[in-house]
């Protein structure tokens, strides 16, 4: 093996390699995954101890040998780039970036924080028909929301676009039994008029979580914990609402402060600023998508992503998400 080595050293001692390409093709021939220098490293385990010291040394030295030989071929492609006046260490030119929407950044981190508790995200159509969006929901017939004045509906009454994403609740729940633990993001429609506050299409989170003995002090901690998670807020207040679908119900503020104009614009002069609304599911719901109320339990909540991000961003007009200015967007080129 010592013999075989030594012709090596002659053999790479007289090649000459002489630009990139050739240092590429010498590469691979010696030092390459199917290469001499890999052979060699096999035969080496079957050299007797006594040996192993001078074959390793010779090993070492060939391996130097092609190393030097492949750097050699680099320096002078180099060399004969800077003589030809390129300077290979300059920077590529400014690219311009693209930039992450204020809606996905601040969905992405809403979506983070609840996975961190062991929430899984799931998703459901646009286009629903009466069943998810409403009567799964213990929506009466007579319900203001069923009116065309609030839902856009599409080939007919029953068919429609979803107004809240609590539709992907009915869904998962008739798909499987509890425990589930799931937040849903997507893109919601209501026919109302656009202005800086409100808009007919926006996007909404939910989360909903559904085992045995869930009480509403599990719903309190989590937005708690979310509170602190997102806003760094640890004030929050729960004010009695009513939502069909929960029972007893409530809407979730987060005490943000007066210090801005912008403040005062979203806060409405009060400070708080309200994010969600939340309850304890209601029975009829659980029993509507085949659970056993008398066994499960669970809690709700629903925030809108426009207004956090609003906060978030100081943005004083809601339509500023939808109109595309670049000027606009631009601004976020920097945000992960």
């Amino acid at each position: 093996m010592i013999e075989k080595i030594q012709q090596l050293l002659s053999e790479v001692e007289a090649q000459s390699v002489t630009n990139a390409d050739a240092a590429e093709a010498f590469r691979i021939h010696y030092l390459g995954r199917k290469g001499v220098l890999k052979d060699l490293t096999e035969e080496f385990k079957a050299v007797p101890n006594e040996m192993k010291r001078e074959v390793g040394v010779l090993l070492n030295t060939l391996k130097n040998e092609i190393q030097q030989k492949i750097e050699g071929a680099k320096g002078d492609d180099q060399a004969v780039a800077t003589s030809s006046g390129a300077d290979l260490t300059r920077p590529a030119g400014d690219l311009p970036l693209g930039s992450r929407h204020p809606i996905s950044i601040v969905r992405r981190e809403i979506l983070d924080i609840f996975s961190r508790i062991g929430f899984t995200v799931c998703e459901g159509p646009e286009v629903e028909d009466d069943w998810h969006v409403f009567s799964g929901l213990n929506f009466p017939p007579e319900h203001p929301a069923r009116d065309m004045q609030d839902t856009f509906f599409v080939e007919g009454e029953d068919r429609l676009l979803r107004t809240h994403t609590s539709s992907v609740q009915v869904r998962e729940m008739e798909r499987r039994q509890p425990p589930i633990r799931i937040v849903m993001p997507g893109r919601v429609f209501r026919n109302e008029a656009v202005s800086s506050r409100s808009h007919c299409a926006f996007h909404q989170i939910e989360g909903l979580y559904i085992d045995k003995d869930v009480s509403f002090a599990d719903l309190k901690q989590t937005l708690l914990y979310f509170a602190k998670e997102f806003f760094g807020k640890a004030e929050i207040r729960l004010r009695p609402s009513y939502f069909p679908f929960t029972e007893p119900s409530a809407e979730m503020d987060v005490y943000w402060g007066l210090e801005t104009e912008v403040d005062h614009r979203i806060t409405k002069g009060t400070g708080w600023l309200e994010v969600l609304g939340c309850g304890m599911v209601d029975p009829a719901v659980l029993e509507a998508s085949g659970i056993d109320s008398k066994v499960y339990s669970g809690f709700a909540f629903g925030m809108g992503i426009e207004r956090i991000a609003m906060q978030r961003y100081q943005i004083g007009d809601l339509r500023m998400f939808f109109e595309n200015d670049l000027r606009f967007l631009k601004q976020f080129s920097s945000v992960s």
